[in-house]
């Protein structure tokens, strides 16, 4: 999501740490150096040799997993799971295994209703959450990061015109959150990026499962914007669920290659029979092949609808340039990258803020 922010803000740079009260954001550009992470970046939904797309790719399966699972799962715990702890506790005291059953059917007729009421209200909660993102799929431009002239594209909300900034003056960050709740320490992760413009923060955020997750997404738009990375299909498909001919989104193809890849590793003894039954349990949860359906369909929907046009200006800054034309990488970034990969050689566990931190210390004094 792209939105300006109402404060002024001071750049900072790559290794640069604030603190709030829950966390910390730390800065991984300007300048846009290496990391020590391995590129992987879902977000990717359309790149070629002038331009990357982040944002506004396809509809997930795992999105339909989780708005279907979860209601499902919940309704299955209280309609079969509490009768089933309720006649095991019953045996473990004494009863009788008639009296247990007795008291298993008891608990299943007085819970079915508030079953199936959770089932529809997380259902119905879910589905309003669904459509708010749908629509964004219509609405929303991506972020563009072009190669050959080294700058990138923010279409912020409400705005006509799209944004251009060179790509070494992006900021890039990290977040580290934390809170407590009745249930335990929570932590949050997420990366952002961003540059200021007339005063305010024009930014494209999102949340993460991990920290090295979130540096890693940053290190794939890196390695594409320095020509270190070409091919990012394996990024977009890390489990290799897509085969030669394949469509490019998930679907139902994913499903029946993923059974597929999962028989061939339990014959060739790669994974166990209880690693494979699992996998069953998981998807009769999420009700088999449901979300890669509603995947296909969703797709069609979109492409039925269409996105939102790109602007005139966009589409020409989008148009390739030829070699003679390309831009250059800055001799101060190509010095200090150069210094942070030997370092990294060196030193390959060492946290990358200090890594960053110690290269501009002795950049400074040369």
């Amino acid at each position: 999501m792209k939105s300006p922010l109402n404060k002024k803000t001071v750049i900072k740079r790559a290794g640069d740490v604030e603190f709030f009260p829950s966390g910390r954001q730390t800065y991984l550009a300007p300048l846009p150096l290496p990391t020590n992470e391995h590129p992987f970046c879902p977000y990717i939904s359309d790149y070629n040799d002038t331009f990357m797309d982040f944002g506004g790719g396809e509809p997930k399966v795992f999105t339909y997993q989780f708005n279907l699972g979860i209601p499902f799962s919940m309704s299955c715990f209280v309609a079969f799971g509490g009768p089933l702890i309720g006649g095991l506790m019953g045996l473990s005291l004494g009863s009788s295994l008639m009296r247990s059953w007795e008291s298993v059917q008891g608990i299943f007729l007085a819970s079915w209703e508030s079953a199936l009421g959770i089932w529809i209200l997380v259902s119905a909660l879910f589905f309003f959450i669904w459509l708010y993102h749908h629509n964004l799929f219509t609405k929303v431009i991506p972020t563009r990061f072009n190669r050959q002239r080294r700058e990138v594209c923010f279409m912020p909300d409400g705005a006509t015109e799209p944004l251009f900034v060179p790509w070494e003056s992006l900021s890039a960050w990290v977040v580290q959150a934390q809170g407590a709740t009745q249930y335990g320490v929570t932590r949050q992760y997420g990366m952002g990026m961003g540059f200021e413009h007339e005063g305010e923060l024009v930014r494209v955020e999102f949340q993460c499962g991990s920290l090295q997750l979130a540096i890693s997404n940053w290190e794939a738009v890196r390695g594409y914007m320095e020509y270190e990375l070409n091919d990012l299909s394996g990024l977009q498909d890390p489990l290799g669920l897509q085969e030669p001919g394949d469509p490019p989104h998930e679907g139902l193809h994913t499903f029946r290659n993923a059974r597929a890849g999962l028989h061939r590793r339990l014959r060739e003894k790669e994974v166990g029979r209880i690693y494979a039954f699992f996998w069953y349990v998981y998807h009769v949860m999420t009700l088999w092949t449901l979300p890669n359906r509603l995947v296909e369909w969703e797709i069609k929907r979109i492409a039925k609808v269409g996105r939102r046009a790109l602007p005139p200006a966009m589409l020409a800054w989008s148009e390739p340039l030829p070699p003679e034309q390309w831009a250059k990488p800055s001799s101060e970034l190509l010095r200090l990258s150069a210094k942070v990969k030997a370092l990294l050689k060196r030193y390959p566990r060492t946290p990358i803020t200090e890594v960053y931190a110690e290269v501009y210390r002795n950049d400074s004094r040369d």
